[in-house]
C-alpha cells in the first residue's frame, strides 16, 4: 500500500523552486519597525509584498516564524520571497502578504547566545501576545489585508514550528491555516538540553476544536534524518491522530535544514487561501 507520508514521493518541489528567474516578477521586501507594548520597545519585522502590490486590493496574510537562534532574516536566507514569487508566477500559490517577524518577544530580542535556555523558550511563547496585540494590528493598519481566519495563516520552522502550532491551536478563531515544519519540543512536557518544561498542551488538548476541525488546514512536516528535534514532530502527529484531528503529515529526506524547511513552506503555501 502506498505510503502517503513519504514526502520525497508525494510532496515534491520543482528542482528550481528556490532560484530566481529572469522571467518572474518578485514582490518587494520591506523591513519595518512597530512598537510593542508586550516588550515595551520597537521591534523589527520583514514584510514581503506580492508582485505589483496594489493598496486598493486586499490580500490574505501568512505569518512565517523562524528558528531558535534566528530572527526576521531567517526566512529571507531560506529564500522564502523567491519561493513564493515563483509559485505566484506559476499559479501554484495565491497572492499574499508574507510577514516575517522576530519571535523572540523580550526586551533584549537579539540572539545573545542563550539559545538552549528556558528564558529564550519563554520569549518565543510570549510572541503570542506581541503578535495579537501589536504586530497583527500594525499589519492591518499599514497594509491592505483581508481579514478573517480564512485569510490568515501561521507557520514556522523548528522553534518557529513549535510557536506556530502553539499560537495556531490557541487562536483557532484567528488562523485557518497552521503549519509546523520540524517543530521543536515543548508542546508537551519534556526534558532536553538541560531544560525541562511542563508543556504548552497535554496530548488530550492538542487538537482542533469542533467548530474548526473541518475548516482548518493543519500540516506537520518532519525531516527523515533530523538530529536536532529528532522524533518530537512524530509525537505531535500521533497526538493529533489519537484525537481524531484531521491533518497533513509527511516526512522529507534531509536533516534540520533549509532544504526541508523550504520544501515544507512550498507545500504549505500551495494549499492556503484556496
Amino acid at each position: 500500500m502506498p505510503d502517503y507520508t513519504d514526502g520525497d514521493i508525494y510532496y515534491k518541489t520543482p528542482s528550481d523552486y528556490r532560484q530566481k528567474k529572469n522571467n518572474v516578477t518578485y514582490g518587494t521586501v520591506e523591513i519595518k519597525q512597530y512598537y510593542s507594548t508586550t516588550t515595551r520597545k520597537n521591534r523589527t519585522c520583514a514584510v514581503v509584498l506580492p508582485p505589483n502590490y496594489d493598496k486598493n486590493k486586499a490580500y490574505p496574510v501568512c505569518y512565517l516564524l523562524h528558528g531558535l537562534g534566528q530572527d526576521h532574516t531567517d526566512w529571507l536566507n531560506i529564500n522564502a520571497p523567491t519561493i513564493l514569487g515563483n509559485m505566484i508566477a506559476a499559479g501554484t500559490a495565491k497572492e499574499m502578504i508574507l510577514v516575517l517577524p522576530n519571535c523572540r518577544a523580550r526586551e533584549n530580542d537579539t540572539y545573545v547566545g542563550d539559545a538552549f535556555s528556558l528564558s529564550n523558550y519563554q520569549a518565543f511563547d510570549n510572541f503570542i501576545n506581541d503578535l495579537k496585540d501589536n504586530l497583527m494590528p500594525y499589519i492591518k493598519e499599514n497594509y491592505s489585508i483581508r481579514e478573517g481566519r480564512e485569510n490568515t495563516a501561521i507557520a514556522g520552522f523548528s522553534m518557529g514550528g513549535r510557536t506556530a502550532l502553539y499560537i495556531g491551536l490557541s487562536m483557532q478563531d484567528t488562523f485557518g491555516y497552521i503549519g509546523g515544519f520540524c517543530p521543536a519540543p515543548g508542546l508537551f512536557a519534556y526534558k532536553a538540553n538541560g531544560v525541562s518544561e511542563n508543556g504548552l498542551f497535554t496530548k488530550d488538548t492538542f487538537k482542533l476544536n469542533d467548530p474548526y476541525k473541518d475548516n482548518t488546514l493543519l500540516l506537520i512536516v518532519a525531516a527523515k534524518n533530523d538530529t536536532i528535534v529528532t522524533t518530537y514532530p512524530s509525537t505531535y502527529h500521533s497526538a493529533l491522530e489519537s484525537n481524531g484531528t484531521k491533518h497533513i503529515w509527511y516526512r522529507k529526506a534531509g536533516g534540520h535544514d533549509a532544504n526541508v524547511a523550504g520544501n515544507a513552506f512550498y507545500n504549505f503555501a500551495k494549499r492556503i487561501f484556496a
